[in-house]
Formats: C-alpha cells, structure tokens, sequence
C-alpha cells in the first residue's frame, strides 16, 4: 500500500513560499490501476515526485511499501525508489546508443543488492510479454514511438516493482497507439498484480483507469473541473 498523511509541498519563489500541494491524504491499495488527472499546474507532477519518492514533501508522511521514508536516509530512499518504483514517461527516456534489450535491462545494474532472479530471462518474458521479441536488438531510433512506449514499459517492470507510475504515457503517441498503450498497461495491472498510477491532463486517458483521482489547486477534489 501506498499512503500519504497529511502530505503537503512549499516552494520558495522568489522570496515567497508557494504551495504546490497541500495537505493531501491519499491511500492506494496494492493491485490498483488508478489515474490522477489535473490541469497543467494542478500540482499533479509534484505529487507524482512524491508517491515516486523522487522529491520529498515539506510536511506529512508518506508511507510506501510499508515504510515510512520521513525515517530512512537518501540512500535507503534510493533503493526503495529502484526496487519498489517502476517509471514511464512520457518522453520514453530511452538511450538511444543502447538496444531494446539493453535498455529494459539498465535498472538491474542500479541493483544495490543480489537479485533473487535471472535478469536476461525476466527481459526476455517481457519482451515476449510486450510484442518487441523481434525487436531486441534494435536501436530506439529504429522502431515507432509505440514500440519504444512499450520498451519503456517493460524497463519500469523488469525490477518486478509493486508500483509503476506513467507519467502522461500517451503523451507522445497518436490517438490509436495511445490506446494500446493504455490497454498494455491495464494488461499488466491485471495480469502481474502490480499497482499503476497514471498521471495525466488528458480525460480520455484517465477514463480507462479503474479509479479516478481529481487533483486542483494543490488539493484533491470531488469532480474534476
């Protein structure tokens, strides 16, 4: 489970404090396929950063995997974030010097410990998983831009996270490939049990997921307006 308690996010801003979230309590249960849709400026990204462990809040508690971060060090934080968190992007953040397979593989180098499984065979299940089998030792800037979704998609998988957070994954994709993205993800979330929250603008997008947060203004809302 993930819970933030009284989570809340201050800038300072040119010499004023501004509140980017404020006073957010939120719990997402193991297993959920949840979409966060807020406006540009909404505060959306930044409470991604934060159930991401990539930012930490000014004030509140957040509690992932069922460790409260307030109580570990950076460190600690790092390899929680590497072991727990799976990212997409919007943007893919693939390395384009690096094939398909190399590129699903990057985070089991990051590995502060000894992984408990065969990281060649758990690339090899997801590429088979996600269609790109044929596609391995491609470059990036060899395959569509759907394709490379989907290798980004089995990198964020690979360390066999309890959460993969999709930062607008349709973002870049037309239409059509933005839906089969949008039902590889669902795929995934049913199939692997793996919680997926994806953070978007876009209502279409949110639709398809199964529980729907409405952030504005820093804050969570009823309706989204």
């Amino acid at each position: 489970m993930i819970k933030l308690e009284d989570v809340g996010k201050v800038y300072n801003v040119g010499g004023e404090k501004f509140s980017a979230l404020s006073h957010i309590n939120l719990s997402i249960k193991d297993g959920e396929f949840v979409g966060i849709l807020g406006s540009s400026g909404s505060g959306k990204s930044t409470l991604m950063h934060i159930l991401g462990l990539l930012d930490k809040p000014s004030y509140g508690k957040v509690i992932v995997g069922g460790k409260d971060t307030s109580k570990l060090s950076d460190n600690n934080i790092s390899q929680l974030r590497n072991e727990y968190v799976g990212f997409v992007f919007q943007q893919f953040n693939l390395i384009n010097n690096l094939t398909v397979e190399e590129n699903i593989l990057l985070p089991t180098h990051y590995a502060k410990k000894k992984l408990e499984f065969d990281t060649k065979q758990r690339a090899d299940e997801l590429l088979e998983e996600l269609g790109l089998t044929e596609r391995a030792k491609f470059f990036p800037n060899k395959i569509s831009g759907g394709q490379q979704q989907r290798a980004a998609i089995a990198r964020a998988l690979v360390m066999k996270p309890g959460l993969v957070l999709a930062d607008e994954p349709t973002g870049n994709l037309d239409s059509k490939t933005g839906k089969e993205i949008m039902v590889t993800l669902a795929s995934l979330n049913s199939k692997f049990g793996v919680t997926v929250i994806v953070v978007t603008h876009d209502q279409n997008v949110v639709s398809k997921t199964k529980r729907r947060i409405f952030i504005k203004d820093g804050k969570i809302v009823q309706k989204y307006l």
